[in-house]
């Protein structure tokens, strides 16, 4: 049997602290919860939408995708998870991005980012009404940044 991310305990302790730094910062759930922790990292893993995160490090490195975000990004999992964040936006992009990143850590979220970002295969694609929150530990003490979205759409010009 293939191994699958969403079921090594650090992911699903990472995906209990994605849910719940959502639902702190938002006040609603991004998914339904449930008392089970594999079985909820598996709906966040397998949910219809993107989420991605990445760690606290100088040059932020991706820590988690789920299923829709490893494909939009065509990368696999164990590709995905060393990628610098940085590189998902082409170099003109950067700055932009970081700009927003900057307010999420300041407010604890940040809510409405549209922006253009490159796949590994060089494909673009135009992410619109992305949300971008805090990853807090249990004691309120950042650990990372995760967003999601819906609505994305392949650019012409890849």
């Amino acid at each position: 049997m293939k191994a699958v991310p969403w079921n090594e305990s650090r992911i699903v302790e990472w995906s209990r602290l994605l849910l719940d730094s959502y639902r702190h910062w938002m006040g609603t759930d991004l998914i339904e919860r449930t008392s089970d922790p594999q079985q909820q990292a598996r709906m966040l893993f397998e949910a219809c939408f993107v989420v991605v995160s990445h760690g606290v490090e100088a040059d932020p490195i991706l820590n988690y995708g789920n299923q829709i975000a490893l494909g939009l990004w065509e990368l696999s999992w164990n590709q995905f998870i060393k990628t610098p964040s940085r590189l998902t936006a082409e170099p003109d992009d950067r700055a932009e991005r970081e700009r927003m990143l900057t307010q999420a850590r300041a407010k604890g979220y940040f809510d409405g980012y549209r922006g253009v970002r490159i796949s590994s295969t060089g494909r673009r694609f135009l992410v619109e009404q992305a949300l971008i929150w805090n990853v807090i530990d249990p004691a309120g003490n950042p650990i990372g940044q995760a967003a999601t979205f819906s609505q994305w759409s392949m650019r012409d010009d890849s």
